[in-house]
């Protein structure tokens, strides 16, 4: 029996190119869908939460953005400038102590429009060396190939995932990134929180609400397309990278039945199966689960399979499980259940948790549950991709950020991931989520920060750019040289 944290264990963080980078048209670059989000720095936390929560993406919006390639209204464009202080940036995660990093590649800069023939060299030469630098400071890489932006004019020409062939444009970008940079990477990801598609439609799969006929049809069978592409990045990264795990992640939604009624215990079943297992599942077992024709059912989806599907999904399945993991909420069917903000979704409130500034709640012991959970299901090694804190941070006139409140909160997760380790989950690494303050994905602000190394940029990407070291900086730092053990 493990008694904790083995000499192996892969203390790391994690970023986004969309979310980091900046390098707008840059080396390159196409444009990517993720490009087209839209912030008025100007706008109340209350606007923004109203904008990011109720009204997402709009078709208007789209084509505005599309027009627009000089506004400064577009913080997805301008990240926290990681395309030209990567060098700076990685020393202080080395600085930090990290085992491993997570980073997404961003396709509009290997193939800026997506379906060109020969890749971008000014966009492979970035990430050699990026993927260099990492190697050159001790640290693996745990690379994203889709962390939900795709070229646009994929979308434009092609209608993007609902076009079967934005399939052989992935086999393409992927072989790419395997030939290219297959003696860098050491974990790699097809896709970001796959199951964003139902929650999040412009960022998962690039639909806009309001402009499909039927969304969840639109949705699922885009979602097809994903799950096929994710098995042939597992066929072709077997023949071209044998021996680097290739693996699957989604945005975890845990939940509790809301009560013992039976009624809730069986909304639990259903909404774990409907929100995680379904999309798990498939890339790990390689076949629609059953459970899933009644869903479809009622949501009058029909998934167009073709000859060979079948045979695809069972014979691309992952070799590792990787998720999200911020919050968790409860299950009723009883009208009138006080909601509450999470990670892509409004859930169902708990009433014995605390939640953070955004009403997120926290659950340290629901990590240690969905840890179970998953291990117990597909006994594949496991990966915690995303986990942090999204806080208001103040820096100090001299520099210093005082985030006790971010400690405390690993600090939590961290024991109850060790808790798990006893309890016999093969869980190998952990990337926590934003390790440098990056633009955050659902409101599109710098205020929502989540690293343990500050950004001295504002929402409308004002400020000196510079980088501190915040007090969890130095707690973090502690706790990797210790492996876990030190976490005081």
């Amino acid at each position: 029996m493990k008694n904790g944290y083995d000499n192996n264990f892969l203390w790391g963080g994690a970023i986004a190119c969309s979310q980091a980078d900046g390098g707008f048209r840059e080396g390159g670059k196409g444009i990517s869908t993720q490009d087209l989000r839209y912030l008025n720095p100007e706008w109340s936390p209350e606007e923004i939460e109203e904008k990011h929560h109720k009204n997402p993406f709009s078709f208007k919006e789209y084509e505005t953005a599309l027009r627009d390639m000089g506004s400064e209204y577009y913080p997805l464009r301008r990240g926290i400038d990681f395309y030209h202080n990567y060098k700076e940036d990685l020393a202080l995660m080395a600085d930090l102590g990290l085992k491993i990093f997570r980073t997404s590649i961003c396709w509009s800069r290997i193939f800026p429009n997506g379906d060109e023939s020969i890749p971008n060299e000014e966009g492979i030469q970035y990430y050699a060396d990026l993927f260099s630098e990492c190697k050159r400071h001790g640290m693996k890489i745990f690379a994203t190939m889709i962390h939900y932006d795709i070229p646009v004019n994929l979308l434009i020409k092609y209608n993007g995932w609902k076009n079967r062939k934005i399939i052989g444009f992935f086999e393409k970008y992927v072989t790419v990134l395997f030939e290219r940079f297959g003696d860098y990477v050491d974990y790699w990801l097809p896709f970001n929180e796959i199951n964003a598609a139902k929650f999040s439609p412009w960022d998962g799969v690039c639909l806009i609400p309001g402009n499909e006929e039927n969304m969840n049809q639109e949705i699922f069978q885009c979602l097809h397309h994903q799950f096929l592409c994710s098995a042939r990045a597992v066929q072709i990264g077997r023949k071209m990278v044998p021996g680097k795990p290739i693996g699957a992640m989604i945005a975890r939604f845990t939940t509790y039945p809301a009560t013992c009624k039976p009624e809730d215990n069986i909304q639990a079943i259903q909404d774990d199966q409907y929100s995680n297992w379904f999309y798990l599942d498939v890339m790990v077992k390689g076949f629609y689960p059953e459970y899933i024709d009644r869903y479809f059912e009622e949501l009058n989806v029909r998934i167009q399979f073709e000859e060979g599907d079948e045979e695809l999904l069972k014979a691309g399945t992952v070799g590792f499980v990787s998720f999200s993991y911020y919050f968790s909420q409860v299950s009723t069917n009883v009208e009138g259940w006080e909601k509450t903000a999470g990670n892509l979704i409004i859930g169902n409130k708990n009433p014995y948790l605390e939640a953070s500034e955004w009403g997120w709640q926290i659950d340290p012991v629901g990590l240690r549950f969905t840890l179970n959970q998953i291990y117990d299901r597909y006994h594949l090694p496991v990966i915690i991709a995303e986990n942090g804190l999204g806080a208001y941070d103040a820096l100090t006139e001299d520099g210093k950020v005082h985030d006790e409140y971010r400690i405390s909160y690993l600090r939590e997760h961290l024991k109850q991931m060790k808790e798990a380790i006893i309890d016999g989950v093969d869980l190998i690494a952990y990337t926590m989520w934003g390790i440098i303050d990056i633009v955050s994905c659902g409101p599109l602000t710098m205020d929502k920060r989540y690293g343990v190394i500050y950004v001295d940029l504002d929402n409308g990407g004002k400020g000196s750019g510079k980088r501190y070291r915040k007090d969890s900086f130095y707690w973090y730092q502690k706790t990797i040289k210790s492996n876990g053990e030190d976490l005081r």
